[in-house]
């Protein structure tokens, strides 16, 4: 049985369609117990100061893991293992060993240097726990997960093996059993250890998120050896690439870091309601812009480095089509149906209707920029595909600076100009509840998407010409028919109040369940008669086990 699982771990996915697919599906099962944790916190704190604390005791870890750990992430690192592996095995392993060995020692020292310094950088990072009497077991939170981004760090890093070897199951597992982890934390280990116990959650999550990888590793004989003994001559090539490539995937997640300093400011609750819908606007992004991003970035490197540049631009725009053909409709049935989302899955125990309220506010204004991100993260492996760092560096960082003037400048806007925020409460439907101040902070992140997105696409189309025409050709196709969708499911809110008890958690969800079916519907059926290519090739795939699946003669790509 054991022997099974493994076998299917390991098994090879090749074509795009089915390894997106496939990322999507694990996605899917990832975010449900990511919803299930929220909904659990949501029950237990609500949108309150334990569970403010908890979320801002993870500032400081997640800003080593981004800026640290991601040196060696996935996007970084598999082009170097491709590129030494495919040509002298032996030395491949070698240069896997050293480069691990200079990781770990790095990350361990920062980590343990910020362990000491905890005490004197939360004031600043965090100011609004400053003179808090949380502060000490602020400091104590996050000196335990310290440990959580040297787990990660070191699974991404086994996680390059994998991609290389496009065993998509093992990539798309890990996540799943990272939110397993801390579910289980919330539910077993709280009621013990009190908040304690979920912070261990989150350490059990990364342990089987490491463990995972190490199996598949090991029967490729590339599992890594720890010395001391470390040659730095080749890891010199190898930061020069990372250090633009980690600043540039990590810019946004510290553009979030000064967000959440901000939202310490702003009172009680408001850390809590900006990192549910942040979370909740995560769901498609990672379901989509991620599951295509990642699962192409391996081909697109072969293809370039191949000097196959007319099929690297024809696999860019099939991966662009079809994040665009995801991501759109999500996007608006996500406003449509945000207050049925947001009471449907946090929506009990002590998470107020004024909770539900603020959130899904603050959710739709997010998912605005979801196209935008999943189409950003293309872009980025796209140029680091073909060995381009400067470029995405440059834009992403002008793009996160841009985030914070622009919060920074709306929170001072929004309270000292009386029409601005009567019209944003109003737009909104929230001007009866207090902090709504927090609505800046998504709207600032959502216009430096925004302008990333339009420069990064841009800056490619200037690199190849051929690219935009049929992406605007399906960007226009979908907006069409979800702007049609989008409206049928708002009057099947109306109709749908009348038949479902709203006052109930399931007669919310059935009205927003029903409504959404049949606006996709419609949908499916606008874009059936616009001809949808992308609709077309999706038929084709889910006709297919995607385990089973055979590769497309155009998916078909080997080393020359």
């Amino acid at each position: 049985m054991v022997k099974k699982i493994l076998n299917i771990l390991s098994k090879e996915i090749r074509g795009l369609h089915e390894a997106a697919y496939l990322l999507g599906m694990f996605a899917i099962l990832a975010q449900l117990l990511s919803l299930v944790r929220d909904r659990l916190f949501a029950y237990y704190f609500g949108a309150g100061p334990t569970l403010d604390l908890y979320y801002a005791s993870f500032r400081i870890p997640d800003m080593i893991f981004v800026t640290v750990a991601s040196m060696v992430s996935i996007s970084v690192l598999v082009p170097f293992f491709i590129e030494r592996v495919e040509k002298d095995f032996e030395e491949g392993k070698a240069f896997i060993s050293n480069l691990f060995s200079v990781f770990c020692i790095g990350i361990v020292c920062v980590s343990i240097l910020t362990f000491f310094l905890v005490p004197y950088i939360i004031p600043i990072v965090l100011p609004g726990f400053k003179d808090s009497v949380q502060l000490p077991e602020l400091i104590t939170l996050t000196r335990i997960l310290l440990l959580s981004p040297i787990l990660l760090g070191i699974s991404n890093f086994l996680a390059s093996i994998t991609q290389m070897y496009n065993r998509f199951f093992i990539y798309a597992i890990s996540p799943l059993l990272y939110n397993f982890g801390i579910v289980c934390g919330t539910i077993f280990l709280y009621p013990y250890f009190g908040i304690y116990g979920l912070v261990y959650g989150v350490l059990f999550g990364a342990v089987l998120h490491l463990l995972i990888q190490i199996p598949f590793v090991y029967e490729r004989n590339l599992l890594p050896v720890f010395s001391f003994k470390l040659d730095l001559k080749p890891i010199k090539d190898v930061v020069l690439v990372s250090l633009p490539r980690t600043l540039t995937l990590s810019s946004n997640q510290i553009a979030t870091f000064f967000l959440i300093a901000f939202a310490s400011l702003m009172g009680v609750g408001s850390i809590s309601i900006f990192n549910f819908s942040f979370n909740l606007q995560s769901v498609p992004l990672a379901i989509v812009g991620v599951s295509y991003s990642s699962a192409v970035f391996p081909l697109l490197t072969r293809l370039f480095s191949s000097k196959k540049y007319d099929e690297f631009v024809e696999r860019m725009i099939v991966s662009a089509q079809h994040i665009i053909f995801w991501s759109v409709p999500i996007t608006v049935l996500f406003i449509v149906l945000r207050a049925q989302i947001v009471r449907t899955i946090l929506g009990s125990g002590q998470f107020s209707w004024a909770d539900t309220r603020l959130t899904a506010a603050s959710l739709a204004i997010f998912t605005v920029s979801v196209v935008g991100q999943g189409l950003v993260l293309l872009f980025v492996r796209a140029y680091y595909s073909g060995g381009k760092t400067w470029k995405p560096l440059g834009i992403n960082l002008f793009s996160s600076t841009l985030i914070v003037f622009v919060s920074y400048g709306l929170i001072h806007f929004f309270k000292s100009t009386p029409f601005f925020q009567y019209f944003i409460e109003s737009l909104f439907k929230v001007s009866d509840v207090s902090g709504t101040v927090v609505l800046m902070l998504p709207l600032a992140y959502t216009i430096g998407v925004l302008v990333n997105t339009i420069l990064h696409w841009v800056s490619f189309h200037r690199d190849y010409k051929s690219f935009s025409a049929p992406v605007l050709s399906t960007l226009f196709q979908v907006i069409c028919s979800s702007i049609i969708m989008g409206y049928v499911s708002y009057l099947g809110l109306t109709v749908f109040d009348n038949i479902f008890n709203i006052r109930t958690i399931w007669g919310i969800f059935l009205q927003g369940f029903c409504a959404g079916i049949v606006g996709i519907s419609v949908g499916i059926i606008v874009l059936w008669l616009l001809g949808s290519r992308e609709l077309a090739e999706i038929w084709k795939t889910l006709h297919q086990k995607i385990w089973k699946a055979k590769v497309l003669p155009e998916e078909v790509h080997t080393i020359s």
